[in-house]
């Protein structure tokens, strides 16, 4: 007999091995390891349409001011 496994949302056994190994590695719980993935792909859809693609890997933007220098 074997044993069965019992999940709450669908994933292949190759899938569950991934996640493992993810969560292992950031010493995070499976449960964990599933909403810092979701949080950084919402985070990065919304962040798109708010700023620029240099503003949200950390680049630095000066503006210039009306008197021509930089601020």
């Amino acid at each position: 007999m074997s044993k069965r496994k019992v999940r709450t949302f669908s994933a292949t056994d190759r899938d569950m091995d991934m996640l493992e190994a993810v969560a292992t590695y950031h010493s995070f719980s499976k449960s964990a390891t599933i909403v810092n993935l979701i949080k950084k792909e919402v985070l990065a859809h919304f962040s798109r349409r708010d700023e620029s693609r240099a503003t949200r890997y950390g680049a630095r933007i000066e503006e210039e001011v009306a008197d021509g220098t930089d601020s």
